[in-house]
């Protein structure tokens, strides 16, 4: 069992949405220290003021995980700093919608730089000190779009496929450290504002954002392999895997209308 008691918690993307809600229950949780990454300053600013209460245990840096070098190089001051980090949640990502004919280069490859291979890079600048400490847990979130296709979404979703695929393979290679977790995270949509205008499929309500917070930190206490939520995306892999494909894409854009999710999706200004 994980527990937050004294533990230096780092989380990316932590100074909004659901990455500052799992920031805060890590301190009422007794973390020792909390380290937020994010890219808005603005955001920042309003996360140290909110979390003032808690301001001797709480540390932020502005960073672009899309940039490997200004993550490898604040990792390295992070450790520096606060010598080793307990438990790493890789919460920062984007979402960009409509057809894949009409993204442009420079929006396909930004979202791949943040949500796949951010990931992965901040947790390869921490991987060696959990590693040589054995022990620390490592939480990826990914989406229920990481299970099934999803029309109007496709960079995300093939973002969150490599997420999953990645956060399984590592959970594999480091079976043999009985005391290093990963547990891989797959909501469906929150409503945090990141998928704005978003028509959720029939019984798979938007997610209240301090509810999912709360079931992360819950599920990594229990160092639980997989949260999926809600109930319609804990059994996708169970109709994935009985259901022909043709018969899948029946049920899941005919009778759910999963593939018309996105039809009316603005996203955050």
């Amino acid at each position: 069992m994980s527990t937050f008691k004294n533990k230096h918690i780092l989380i990316t993307g932590g100074a909004g949405g659901i990455g500052f809600l799992m920031g805060k229950e890590s301190l009422e949780h007794n973390a020792k220290k909390l380290i937020i990454w994010d890219i808005d300053e603005g955001n920042i600013s309003k996360s140290l003021h909110s979390l003032s209460d808690y301001s001797d245990r709480v540390f932020t840096h502005k960073v672009d995980i899309s940039d490997p070098d200004q993550v490898y190089q604040t990792a390295e001051q992070v450790l520096a700093e606060h010598h080793h980090i307990d438990i790493l949640i890789n919460n920062a990502g984007t979402v960009v919608g409509g057809d894949f004919s009409d993204h442009p280069r420079s929006d396909i490859e930004r979202l791949i730089r943040i949500n796949l291979l951010g990931t992965m890079h901040t947790t390869r600048s921490f991987l060696d000190t959990i590693i040589s400490r054995e022990q620390g847990h490592i939480v990826n979130i990914a989406s229920a779009a990481g299970r099934m296709a999803n029309p109007k979404m496709s960079v995300y979703t093939g973002s969150k496929w490599g997420v999953i695929g990645w956060s399984e393979s590592l959970r594999l290679e480091l079976e043999s450290h009985p005391n290093i977790n990963v547990t891989t995270v797959e909501p469906s949509y929150i409503n945090t504002g990141l998928f704005k205008g978003v028509s959720p499929p029939l019984l798979t309500p938007l997610l209240d954002a301090e509810d999912i917070a709360k079931k992360i930190i819950s599920a990594i206490q229990k160092d639980k392999i997989h949260l999926r939520e809600p109930f319609m995306v804990k059994i996708l892999p169970f109709l994935k895997g009985i259901l022909p494909t043709r018969v899948f894409d029946f049920v899941a854009g005919r009778l759910f209308q999963v593939y018309h999710s996105m039809d009316t999706f603005k996203g955050r200004t």
